[in-house]
């Protein structure tokens, strides 16, 4: 418990990695599966599916997946830590954005800025999910604080 009786907020730990392999497994495989049309398509799902989970958390396709089908399979267990969820949230709609740029990329024919986005996108979530650092979470907590050292209330 945290002071005056308020709780101190809780992220599944293994929702996030999840997550994280996701976007390394379904994005790896649009490259492999070349630009036209199943690359593109599941690049843009991945962007699609952290833009749901960022804008209506617990709502995103894998999201849904890690609760309805993982967890009660037994593949993988909760794992809730100390957390809180905003830089997360933030880092998916970022990768979101990244993806959705790398999916507008591959449809206009752009396919070298395309996978470039979208490979970065990987990297990231790779780094999170081996090494535990978070990119998006890290860039949320310095506009945070380059924010406040500039006078204005965070949202």
């Amino acid at each position: 418990m945290a002071a005056h009786g308020s709780t101190v907020p809780r992220v599944d730990q293994n929702a996030l990695k999840v997550n994280q392999a996701l976007i390394v497994v379904l994005v790896a495989l649009g490259f492999v599966l070349g630009t036209w049309p199943a690359g593109v398509w599941l690049v843009a799902f991945v962007a699609l599916s952290l833009a749901l989970g960022a804008a209506r958390p617990g709502s995103g396709p894998f999201q849904l997946f890690y609760r309805r089908v993982l967890r009660p399979l037994g593949i993988v267990r909760p794992h809730p830590r100390p957390d809180a969820p905003a830089p997360h949230r933030f880092a998916q709609a970022l990768g979101a954005t990244f993806l959705a740029l790398a999916t507008i990329a591959l449809l206009a024919g752009t396919t070298i800025v395309g996978w470039v986005l979208a490979w970065l996108v990987v990297a990231l979530a790779l780094v999170n999910l081996l090494f535990g650092f978070c990119t998006g979470c890290f860039a949320f907590y310095q506009i945070r604080r380059l924010r406040r050292r500039a006078g204005v209330a965070a949202p």
